[in-house]
Order: C-alpha cells, then structure tokens, then sequence
C-alpha cells in the first residue's frame, strides 16, 4: 500500500524490449538504498517489482498488460517518474490510501498557472467509466501523486497543484495529450460494491449507507 506523497523523482535509463516483454530501468539517488530484489515500488502510480538493483539503478519486469494500460507507451530515457516505497505500518498516513493499481489512463488537457498566484491548475480528461468514483473535494491518485479534485464537470477533472508538488514530481514535464495514470478512491469502489452496483447508480443518501453497514 501507498499514500500518494512521492519520495523522489527519478529518471527513465532504459527501456529494453524482448518480443513482448519490457524491462524498464528508473536511475535513483534515494530509494535505491532502501530496496531490495523482490521488493515493490510504486513508479508513476504502478506498484512495479524490483528485479535488478545497483548502486544508483534498479530494474522492473513490465507485462504487456502494464504497458497497455498505463501511462508508460509514452517513456523515453531520461523521463522523470514519480518514486515511492510502500507505506511502513508504523508510519505516517500523510496523503491516501493508493494500491499502485492503475484504474484508467487519462489525458493532460493543460497546465497553467494560477494568475496572480504561484500555484498551477491541472486539468485532465478522463475515462467516463471512473467519472462515478471521482466527486469534488475527493481523492485522486494522478501519476501516483495524492491530490485533491477541485472540480469535475462531466469527463473533465481541475487539480489545483502547490509549488512544491510541481517541484518534486514529474508534472512540471507532461505537455498537453500525455497520458497520466489514475487510479479512483478505493473506498469508492467497496461503497458502490455493498450498496449494489444498480443502487449507486442512482444517489448515495445516508440511508443507503446506513443499510450497508456504514
């Protein structure tokens, strides 16, 4: 499990290619130190395995699957990724709950600074089959980063992004038509689950909560 707050930003070495099998290798100064073969580490929002570690490098296997459903088609060395290690039962539960389970790809509309101010709007397209799991106010994993909706007007979705957010992760470098992995509340998904798939369609009132065991 992780929390969303990356711990450093890394850079795309390599991408090897064997048939349908890739081999992405992320440069890191920090984390490094901390891994282990076989352990995990969320790289852009997708909980990857560590096969290969060096001094300053490690290495994860990606199936097929991964790089058809996440953001990755569109790495090249020298990428910057966003970096975090699962969250340690002991510690602090700063940002919120995020599995490194990509639930869609989305697609950068802009980034723009806020006038007269020193943070920046972030606005995305995104799959209508999430829009369900993303309300104003609620949590989104954007490229494994823990952020806060703004607002969402039907498959659109504003970000507002602090100066140092845009200074410790890879949004500062995405341009207009990137793809962005998302990844929607879980809690969302486990209401919609013991309310009924059908009953969630229509709106969540205190009662229905209430019958679900809430």
């Amino acid at each position: 499990m992780f929390t969303g707050i990356i711990e450093e930003l890394g850079h795309v070495a390599s991408i090897e290619t064997k048939g349908q099998q890739r081999r992405l290798t992320v440069l890191s100064s920090r984390l490094v130190k901390e891994l282990k073969k076989g352990d995990s580490i969320s790289v852009s929002g997708v909980c990857l395995t560590a096969v290969d570690i060096s001094s300053n490098s490690f290495t994860c296997d990606l199936a097929q699957e991964t790089w058809l459903r996440t953001s990755f088609a569109r790495l090249k060395p020298n990428a910057m990724v966003n970096l975090e290690l699962p969250m340690r039962a002991n510690g602090r539960f700063d940002g919120h709950v995020v599995q490194g389970h990509v639930d869609g790809i989305g697609s950068v509309i802009s980034i723009s600074p806020v006038p007269a101010g020193n943070d920046y709007i972030l606005q995305i397209n995104v799959p209508s089959e999430i829009t369900r799991y993303i309300v104003a106010k609620g949590s989104l994993a954007i490229e494994g980063i823990s952020l806060t909706v703004a607002a969402i007007d039907g498959t659109q979705v504003r970000v507002a992004i602090i100066p140092h957010t845009a200074e410790v992760t890879n949004l500062r470098s995405l341009k207009p038509g990137d793809p962005v992995n998302l990844e929607v509340d879980v809690i969302a998904k486990y209401v919609e689950k013991m309310i009924g798939t059908e009953t969630a369609k229509s709106p969540i009132t205190l009662e229905k909560l209430v019958r679900a065991g809430f």
